[in-house]
């Protein structure tokens, strides 16, 4: 599976980011190609947890390219079909929803949008507190959409924050060379 290309979609779960970028690391480390994708939000706004600038100089350092972060700069992907696979971690829960509905208005759905056409896998890692919630319906259409496949993922922390779910990054790499097969990893459900 090594030599192959991938759309790495950063979108809004801040909380992870960091955590994102260690597993984008890795998996430049096991010889993947990043073509690294902004949300709009990802691309513009400061948090408390990390900066847009700092995220885009991490993705840079990491991928030795410059993020895409305009719908522009993410069409081409469909035409000129240059990636394998197309991962969007985290995914937000507004990411979900607007994947599962078709709608097209960030980065990261435009390339999302991009892989589909070529059929080609998309994979998510969820990262959302309504999953159990507003966006259990996406993810259960979602996961009867040909060519999306999940991160395995469990409740966050089913005391606090009871609907929240969030992918098991440690398992992205394996998910990715199980979703380029054809296949969903599993278990989806893991014991959170």
């Amino acid at each position: 599976m090594k030599n192959k290309s991938i759309a790495f979609g950063i979108t809004g779960s801040f909380c992870t980011i960091k955590e994102v970028l260690k597993c984008m690391e890795k998996i430049v480390q096991n010889g993947y190609d990043i073509f690294p994708v902004l949300s709009n939000a990802v691309a513009n706004m400061d948090t408390r947890f990390i900066t847009s600038a700092e995220i885009k100089k991490r993705v840079s350092e990491i991928c030795g390219k410059l993020p895409i972060d305009t719908i522009c700069g993410a069409e081409p992907i469909g035409p000129k079909n240059y990636i394998d696979i197309m991962l969007i971690a985290p995914c937000s829960g507004n990411t979900l929803a607007k994947l599962n509905l078709g709608v097209t208005d960030s980065p990261v759905l435009m390339a999302a949008k991009a892989a589909l056409r070529n059929n080609k896998p998309v994979l998510l890692a969820v990262s959302t507190n309504d999953g159990l919630s507003n966006n259990a319906k996406n993810i259960g259409e979602l996961l009867n959409k040909k060519n999306i496949y999940f991160v395995p993922f469990s409740q966050d922390d089913y005391i606090n924050k009871k609907f929240s779910l969030i992918s098991d990054f440690s398992l992205i790499l394996p998910a990715i060379e199980s979703a380029l097969s054809g296949k969903q990893l599993q278990p989806l459900l893991l014991k959170g």
